[in-house]
């Protein structure tokens, strides 16, 4: 049986961005291999491997790369997935069987004759990953390119710009649809599924072809906005109750948020004194977001207005970051963070978040998490484009009033 085949079925069917555009990434790629004099890059990671080739790969257990040399560029998928992986790869595609233990690492193997030094994501290879491809590459040095990839990825193109701008509009859809269904009596799970849903069905207008995966909406109440990233329940939404509404459009690798505090029906004094604050250091750190800024800089400033309430204590996580190629399970360009100890400087070409929280225990007046967030763009002008369009604060999400 074959250890590697071939399969190129059907035709191109490349995302979202132009044939230039993905070429323009792999040139800047091997502009650094070239600096570094590594011979070939092996990426492996979600986010990398979507990034440079176009495809988003389902791992489900198996191992997948994208391999870049000087004149080539070829993704390396597992037989389950068929002809998929080689209709969304900008270059070339080699499946590999299951016939046979790791015939991933004979795919890579075959496709770096010679190689002498392979750069790889430190920050993304596992042991037992790093073991085998020294088995099967011996005397071959591996190098990091994670951080390199990161930098390059946090200055977006035109092209992704429009598409972010895209995912924040249907983020506005999916929280407009979370609003409607809001309601004391109503379980979180269906205000979820209604946001979820009207996403889905705007996404799937936006261009002749697209995927539709991993579109989410986490709806959270009462004790349950405690965390940003708790789980949607069956909880029932109760009069008074705060509530966080969180919408995540994704399309081809890219996602968005939009996330709001809310209220069902009534908010008391408490709830709605630290409701303002929290909108107080929002509206701040929009404005803070400019080129120049240092991440570490607007975390110090919002930090003051948290303290000058007493309030800093209660702060759970940064202030935003960047956005592009992400989602929760994977991708995180970590040098544009906004918090304390990152020293980053903001330049054109980035998109940023921000997204002030805090958290007020249970049994505490006004319990309960409290979090804005809006995406930014900033121009090569100099100019900050706010691109969230769904309101925020007390006057637009007391819901049902």
């Amino acid at each position: 049986m074959d250890r590697i085949v071939t399969w190129h079925n059907g035709e191109k069917t490349l995302g979202p961005f132009s044939a230039e555009e993905m070429e323009a990434r792999q040139v800047r790629l091997r502009e650094h291999l070239a600096a570094e004099e590594i011979d070939a890059a092996l990426l492996t990671s979600y986010h990398n491997v979507c990034y440079y080739s176009g495809f988003m790969y389902c791992a489900f257990g198996r191992t997948y790369g994208f391999v870049v040399t000087a004149d080539s560029a070829t993704s390396i998928s597992a037989g389950i997935d068929g002809g998929q992986p080689w209709r969304l790869t900008h270059g070339d595609n080699i499946t590999y069987t299951d016939w046979r233990k790791d015939n991933f690492f004979h795919a890579v193997r075959t496709l770096v004759p010679g190689a002498k030094r392979i750069g790889i994501e430190f920050d993304e290879v596992s042991l037992d990953l790093l073991a085998k491809l020294e088995a099967a590459l011996p005397g071959v040095e591996f190098v990091d390119i994670g951080t390199a990839t990161m930098w390059m990825r946090t200055i977006k193109s035109a092209e992704e710009i429009a598409h972010i701008k895209h995912l924040t509009r249907i983020a506005d859809i999916g929280g407009e649809a979370c609003r409607e269904a809001i309601g004391v009596g109503v379980p979180e799970h269906e205000v979820a599924l209604a946001s979820t849903q009207a996403m889905v069905r705007e996404i799937a207008q936006l261009r002749p072809y697209t995927e539709l995966m991993d579109t989410w909406t986490w709806f959270q109440s009462g004790i349950n906005t405690d965390g940003a990233h708790n789980p949607v329940t069956n909880r029932k939404i109760e009069r008074g109750d705060i509530l966080s509404l969180n919408c995540f459009p994704m399309v081809f690798g890219y996602y968005v948020a939009l996330e709001r505090t809310l209220f069902a029906e009534t908010v008391s004094d408490e709830h709605l004194r630290l409701w303002n604050i929290n909108v107080e250091v929002h509206e701040a750190g929009l404005e803070l977001i400019k080129p120049g800024a240092k991440c570490s800089e607007i975390a110090a400033a919002l930090n003051d207005i948290y303290r000058g309430y007493d309030l800093l204590k209660y702060r759970s996580f940064g202030y935003g970051h960047s956005f592009g190629v992400l989602c929760h399970y994977y991708g995180r360009e970590a040098g544009v963070e906004l918090r304390e100890d990152i020293d980053t400087e903001l330049k054109p070409g980035m998109v940023v978040s921000m997204e002030p929280m805090i958290m007020i225990p249970e049994g505490q007046p006004g319990a309960g998490g409290y979090r804005e967030h809006d995406i930014l763009v900033i121009n090569d002008d100099g100019t900050v484009d706010n691109i969230t369009g769904f309101p925020y604060g007390p006057d637009a999400n007391i819901v049902g009033a």
